[in-house]
């Protein structure tokens, strides 16, 4: 479909809803702030969806519309109430453009800033290297050691960097085994699996686990999260890592590769490792020092800053375009939650009867279809305030609570991954050319199915201890 068509689809809907009489609004009384916001939340979806322009683009134009439509500071032909509608309650203009600096922000920018140092002084690649040493010796082993590196790096930093440092250190071992032989192909896809799984491991490892945060009653620390998801993580793993093997399957058991690792030295390098070494721990200890993980990452921002580890240059390698699309996602998540709209959607959906394992269960299967056609962080901007308010606000959801819901809903977010599109990393293993389309859709369909699974039955074991 060509973009203006697809603009035009995104467009139509929420003209619609804008213009609709009050009585026809599937919400009881709804004042005209909430129907401007759930005009903005349909034309989200809709662009996030359709994406007819990129998806930063649309969280800048979601806080422009909002700063603009429904703050206090929005234009006076938006602040005239009419005669049959209230006007509602205006938002408050600096909590729109605060989602700029959210401490969800601060915490992205500081596993940015590890991630170009690690980069720039190549930690990354002779970390890498030196992690994969011990798995040479036969071709499972590779790939086990491949799927558990990428993992770990994937927690820390992000996906797509991680996916190209891994397909960069293994292009030699791919041209050995054979560019068209299974095996290759097995341990090609190995690499972006092993990415999208492993950002479940930490707060920082992928956008819908920071926006989760967002919404927590009480916000769990670095390592109660780690404690939670690394051992899914790790079960994942090895599920994927058993399905690969007997998918693509190695003719040719031993390997005659040998990599090398060579760690820069100088005073910035060194202080790189001891920076990058300390934040890792300041961040898993802070029961201890008491900082909590936003804190904890202004460090190596302001270290890597004044010692020129990180140079001006430098900074335009950032992923601003997450960070915005992440702000546009708070800003609507704030929106929705302040007004009271999210609380009036979730009340009005048919839920009453069902109880909250299959009201859960709905939730997890509706944000891993999205996934899979959209970006996670769209995703996990569009579903956590509805899931928010829904865990709030029917008693079926009282063995779960907030938290817990939001938790396995962010989760479900980076199960999707069926497709090329579904996610950078796996976009990057098919621009290889040695994967095709039906590859990633049996592998990613069984492990995401068998991820949904695995939280199902979480969800019912926290169900029952209550």
């Amino acid at each position: 479909m060509p973009n203006h068509a697809k603009l035009l689809l995104a467009l139509l809907p929420p003209l619609l809803v804008l213009n609709l009489p009050a009585e026809l609004l599937p919400l009881p009384d709804p004042s005209l702030v909430e129907q401007r916001l759930l005009a903005i939340f349909l034309l989200a979806a809709l662009l996030w969806v359709l994406e007819p322009v990129p998806v930063f683009a649309t969280s800048l134009l979601i806080i422009g519309l909002l700063l603009v439509t429904v703050s206090d500071q929005a234009a006076v032909w938006f602040l005239r109430e009419d005669a049959g509608q209230p006007l509602g309650e205006l938002l408050p203009y600096q909590a729109i453009m605060g989602s700029f600096a959210s401490p969800i922000i601060i915490l992205f920018l500081g596993g940015f800033a590890l991630a170009l140092g690690a980069a720039k002084y190549q930690l990354d690649t002779n970390l890498a290297n030196y992690l994969l040493r011990p798995f040479m010796a036969s071709h499972n082993r590779l790939m086990l050691g491949v799927m558990l590196i990428t993992a770990l790096f994937s927690m820390f930093m992000s996906n797509t960097a991680t996916t190209l440092m891994m397909l960069t250190i293994m292009g030699p071992v791919f041209a050995s085994l054979g560019l068209q032989a299974p095996s290759t192909r097995g341990l090609l896809l190995a690499i972006p699996i092993a990415a999208n799984l492993g950002g479940i491991g930490t707060p920082i490892g992928t956008p819908p686990n920071a926006i989760a945060l967002q919404y927590m009653a009480n916000p769990v620390d670095f390592l109660t999260w780690m404690a939670f998801a690394v051992p899914l993580v790790l079960v994942l793993l090895l599920a994927a890592w058993r399905l690969l093997l007997k998918l693509y399957p190695a003719a040719e058991l031993g390997l005659c590769l040998t990599l090398s690792s060579k760690f820069l030295h100088g005073p910035r390098a060194w202080l790189l490792y001891a920076t990058f070494a300390l934040t890792i721990v300041l961040w898993l200890t802070s029961f201890w020092h008491g900082m909590n993980s936003y804190v904890v990452a202004v460090i190596p921002l302001v270290v890597f800053s004044l010692t020129g580890i990180i140079t001006p240059a430098d900074l335009q390698k950032i992923n601003w375009d997450v960070l915005w699309l992440v702000a546009g996602g708070i800003a609507l998540g704030l929106a929705l939650d302040q007004s009271g709209l999210a609380r009036k959607l979730a009340l009005s959906l048919p839920l009453e009867q069902l109880p909250g394992a299959a009201i859960l269960l709905s939730l997890l299967l509706v944000c891993f279809l999205l996934a899979n056609v959209m970006s996670n962080t769209a995703t996990a901007n569009l579903i956590l305030p509805i899931t928010a308010a829904v865990a709030t606000g029917y008693d079926g959801m009282a063995d779960y609570g907030l938290d817990t819901a939001l938790v396995l809903v962010a989760l479900s977010c980076s199960l999707g991954m069926i497709l090329p599109v579904s996610t950078p990393p796996n976009a990057l293993a098919y621009a290889t050319g040695l994967v095709t389309t039906k590859d990633m859709l049996r592998t990613g369909l069984a492990i995401g199915a068998f991820g949904l699974v695995l939280l199902f039955v979480i969800l019912l074991v926290l169900g029952a201890l209550g």
